[in-house]
């Protein structure tokens, strides 16, 4: 297949621009200009690209995927903006439950309410008293559960917080219904198990989420056995479009498995690799879960939630090295963030020679003592992180942390100044699966109605280059693959999208207008519009 009459970015330094691309068996045989490509490749099957801007596959470094297709499924509050229409969204889905039935939803967040409290069970309770009503933070770092669900889970006043987790009481001790980290694990215990049927339909419904916005690959952070298994029967099956870079939740049942077998790399067609571990330092900094140094300036006896000692990720570390597998470690407020280079720097010096390219990430670096700053490079740690977290967050980040310590938030420049790369992701379903979203909020530090006027502290932006290396090359480099996707370049995979327009050049509100013409994955179309003609 040839491709012509492109305005090709190829994302390789070498090469930039092209206007025409040939494939073969899935793989990238040519790039260079229409004259170039049609006297060197012969081909039945020309595409006509009119203009259209091409670029390679877009990954996301970080998200969820059966939880995204699980908020598909369930209770979707995305963007409610009260208790009210949560209420009301309650009071639909609980008509339809059979008897046993959960309601569980996904995606409220206060800091969009009127109050910025937190909720609690009575507002739950008002709509729905005999149904376990189960929702999710917009984040995952905290659930808000009726009395039901505390009757089912037998929490009472007298039920202790666990260790890195949170009961929210109120002045009489008696638990509010709002459960942070640690704590949501003596819910989940209750919640009925998700059949592999309905784990099968929430992954093929984020694969389908995700080519439609132009995504080829995504770092799928935290996933189980039956999830792999569940990964490998589509693909065997040919219904997987798409390719997953895995990381195991934890340590458990399915790590013990993979330290006996060691990692699988780019195994079934490249469709599936896992060969990275993802540990969890601290919580979220909406939820107020958020390990800082200093207190938090809008709750001063509180300096968040540490969710695994040091011995353990030290431990985790050097077996990881050892074995031949990636750490990535979740990590928001500063005091996180160093516990979690400290914990790195400490593991390199005792493994210097497997060191050498483990690529250990930090996934979100949120906010770093700007002390700690210069340590990414300097120890090859990769800071993942997601350009939305910054926009969503923009609105509260200062009355949380103070204007001092806003110094190292988003810190993007900061961090690229020091020679860090910097893996673009969304988090999603914490935030759209949409990678143009997040490209806009890498160049912008805006909102989608274009506030704050030059931006959220304007200094830490990405240019348009650097955005587009973060959801492309940067991506595939922190999953150990870039030698093989990233770029559009001979002996690569024909993994790219076409746009609607160029974001490297439209007026930045343009970009989040732009739509997704073409995705293609190995050089089969897994998306398209309808608006280019691959027949001629």
């Amino acid at each position: 297949m040839i491709f012509v009459n492109g305005v090709v970015y190829t994302v390789n330094d070498k090469q930039p621009m092209a206007e025409a691309i040939a494939i073969e068996k899935g793989k990238i045989v040519g790039v260079g200009s229409n004259e170039e490509i049609k006297s060197s490749f012969k081909s039945k099957n020309i595409v006509d690209l009119a203009g259209k801007p091409v670029y390679p596959g877009f990954i996301d470094s970080h998200a969820h995927m059966e939880n995204l297709g699980a908020m598909l499924t369930n209770v979707n509050l995305v963007g409610t903006n009260s208790i009210e229409e949560i209420q009301s969204l309650v009071v639909q889905r609980t008509a339809n439950i059979p008897p046993g039935g959960w309601v569980r939803g996904r995606g409220w967040d206060q800091n969009k309410w009127a109050r910025k409290s937190f909720p609690t069970r009575e507002m739950l309770d008002a709509v729905a008293k005999d149904v376990p009503i189960y929702l999710t933070r917009v984040d995952g770092h905290a659930v808000w559960v009726n009395s039901k669900v505390l009757e089912i889970a037998g929490v009472v006043k007298s039920t202790p917080d666990p260790p890195g987790g949170r009961i929210l009481r109120d002045a009489t001790g008696e638990p509010t219904g709002v459960f942070v980290d640690n704590a949501i694990d003596s819910l989940d215990t209750r919640l009925p198990v998700a059949s592999e049927h309905e784990r099968t339909e929430a992954v093929e419904k984020a694969v389908r989420a995700c080519i439609s916005v132009g995504l080829t690959e995504v770092h799928d952070m935290g996933v189980d056995s039956e999830i792999i298994g569940i990964y490998k029967k589509l693909i065997n099956a040919g219904r997987f479009p798409f390719r997953v870079y895995a990381a195991i939740g934890g340590v458990g049942e399915t790590w013990d498995r993979y330290l006996l077998t060691g990692p699988e790399i780019d195994g079934n067609d490249g469709r599936l690799t896992v060969r990275a571990l993802k540990l969890y330092a601290d919580g979220a900094l909406g939820s107020r879960g958020a390990a800082l140094v200093e207190p938090y300036t809008d709750d001063p006896s509180n300096r968040g939630l540490t969710l695994t000692s040091s011995e353990i990720m030290q431990t985790v570390a050097s077996k990881c090295l050892e074995k031949g597998f990636q750490l990535c470690i979740h990590a928001i407020g500063d005091r996180a963030n160093h516990i979690v280079l400290s914990v790195y720097k400490e593991a390199y010096k005792l493994n210097q020679i497997k060191a050498k390219d483990a690529r250990f990430r930090v996934e979100h670096a949120q906010v770093i003592d700007p002390n700690d700053i210069s340590m990414f490079n300097q120890l090859g740690v990769i800071p993942a992180m997601q350009p939305t977290h910054c926009t969503s967050d923009m609105y509260w980040a200062e009355e949380r942390l103070g204007s001092k310590r806003l110094a190292g938030a988003y810190a993007w420049r900061s961090l690229l100044e020091q020679g860090s790369i910097i893996p673009g992701g969304s988090d999603f379903p914490v935030e759209s699966p949409n990678p143009l979203w997040g490209f806009y909020a890498a160049i912008t530090r805006q909102d989608h109605s274009g506030w704050p006027l030059n931006g959220w502290h304007p200094e830490q932006k990405m240019n348009r280059e650097e955005a587009l290396k973060s959801f492309t090359i940067w991506g595939a480099y922190a999953g150990f693959e870039e030698q093989t996707k990233g770029t559009l370049e001979p002996g690569k995979v024909a993994d790219m999208v076409v746009l609607s327009d160029d974001i490297m050049k439209v007026d930045p509100k343009k970009i989040l207008e732009t739509k997704v013409e073409l995705t293609m994955v190995a050089g089969d179309v897994a998306y398209s519009s309808g608006n280019i003609n691959m027949n001629k």
